[in-house]
């Protein structure tokens, strides 16, 4: 009953829901291309039936994915993979680290007629989905086919806990239709369990995102970027920063050229429909810039506008101390370790409700320092630039904390291998 009121509900709210995602074209067009496959309808000579079929929402979702699928085809190179996500950001991000290795399609909407239309199409051996797009459709669907569904890399913040208990019927027909659940620690797991989750279907696994490696392809590309940027001293970098943030910071490194005139900003906007804006804000700050597709063999320039996809990683490791994004307004912060994989001083704003699972361990081992307002910002970038011990130290404690909550990727192959008929 839960499940039909729900879907009921869907069919009503679906002229919007489709209205949305219209609009939303308006500033990234390719929302408004591949319908068919937002309704099911997948060309299904196109893509290999009885795959395993792994759901990233968006970007962040597929680069934590990535190093765990690339294992899964190391140690299962027989099943062939398919990759679905909601956004075309998410749908770019896949196509550069998995090139032709797999296969990608959107994952419908979740109505009746086109998650049956899908799931008809691919016949998937196992679907896993990353983190905790809980789609009631997709999920009794597969239940009732016998599709494993295996819910990875889980968390559930209290909010979103209290948000499911007041839906609980539907939520605890969710937690019925999942076969495993690996989530990042006992907190989130009894979260999953309060919601009707079977005890003996949870794993703690940890977080897939604390398995960062960084290997020398990286590190050659991070030094072609220093290579081009030798002249500035010294850099830092603002990464997945939203509207509202991006005025902030310019005023910031603003102010931060007065007393280092060779500084230099990479900024980096975490919507490509952003890019243009934000180097018009970039030029209305009487600021010289560059744009990362079009820099110079020897940039002189007082911003770096990163303004290309799946390259913050990158970097990252080309900075001396990062500013983590969203996190200054009430978007809810971004990931942190990518930089702290680096070994620099991380800094985020108030909001980090998107990463509680992350930012409070990261903050109490001093790889990460906590501000409130830009002007914070600023007087925390001079300690850190001032004190090259204070800035290691910070540094050095945040990689160490990357590095000892590594190993969720092992532990999640297990997962996948033990359902895998």
């Amino acid at each position: 009953m839960a499940r039909f009121c729900y879907s009921v509900t869907l069919y009503f709210l679906s002229p919007l829901i489709i209205l949305h995602l219209w609009l939303r074209g308006k500033k990234a067009p390719a929302y408004r291309k591949r319908w068919h496959e937002r309704l099911g309808f997948v060309k299904s000579h196109n893509i290999k039936k009885n795959a395993i079929v792994f759901h990233c929402a968006s970007v962040g979702e597929v680069v934590a994915a990535t190093p765990l699928i690339k294992k899964l085809q190391l140690t299962h190179p027989t099943n062939p993979i398919v990759i679905t996500c909601n956004t075309p950001t998410g749908t770019e991000q896949i196509k550069r680290s998995f090139l032709d290795t797999v296969e990608h399609v959107y994952l419908p909407l979740d109505f009746p007629g086109a998650v049956n239309r899908f799931i008809k199409a691919l016949q998937p051996k196992m679907i896993c989905i990353l983190e905790t797009e809980l789609w009631p459709n997709l999920i009794a669907m597969s239940k009732k086919k016998n599709i494993p569904v295996l819910l990875l890399n889980a968390r559930l913040s209290e909010k979103s806990l209290i948000g499911y208990k007041k839906i609980a019927p539907l939520s605890k027909s969710i937690m019925q239709g999942i076969t495993l659940l690996g989530a990042h620690d006992e907190t989130d797991a009894s979260r999953f369990i309060e919601l009707g989750l079977d005890r003996d279907k949870v794993v703690t696994t940890g977080s897939i995102k604390f398995d960062i490696t960084i290997n020398k392809k990286t590190l050659d590309q991070v030094s072609n970027i220093k290579q081009k940027l030798s002249d500035k001293q010294p850099i830092w970098i603002a990464g997945s920063t939203h509207p509202g943030e991006d005025e902030l910071l310019l005023k910031t490194h603003q102010n931060l050229l007065k007393s280092h005139p060779d500084a230099l900003l990479i900024l980096v906007p975490r919507h490509p429909e952003q890019f243009n804006t934000v180097a018009t804000l970039i030029t209305d700050a009487k600021l010289t810039f560059e744009r990362k597709s079009s820099l110079s063999n020897q940039s002189r320039a007082q911003v770096l506008l990163g303004d290309t996809m799946g390259e913050l990683g990158i970097l990252y490791g080309a900075a001396q101390c990062a500013f983590i994004g969203g996190s200054l307004i009430e978007r809810g912060g971004h990931n942190p370790l990518e930089a702290s994989a680096y070994g620099i001083p991380v800094i985020t704003g108030p909001h980090i409700f998107n990463f509680l699972h992350v930012y409070p361990e990261l903050i109490e081992a001093k790889g990460c320092l906590k501000v409130n307002s830009s002007e914070q910002i600023l007087s925390t970038l001079l300690q850190i630039f001032n004190d090259e011990s204070y800035r290691n130290n910070i540094g050095q404690q945040g990689a160490l904390f990357v590095d000892k909550n590594q190993g969720a990727i092992k532990k999640t192959i297990n997962i996948i291998a033990k359902n895998l008929n």
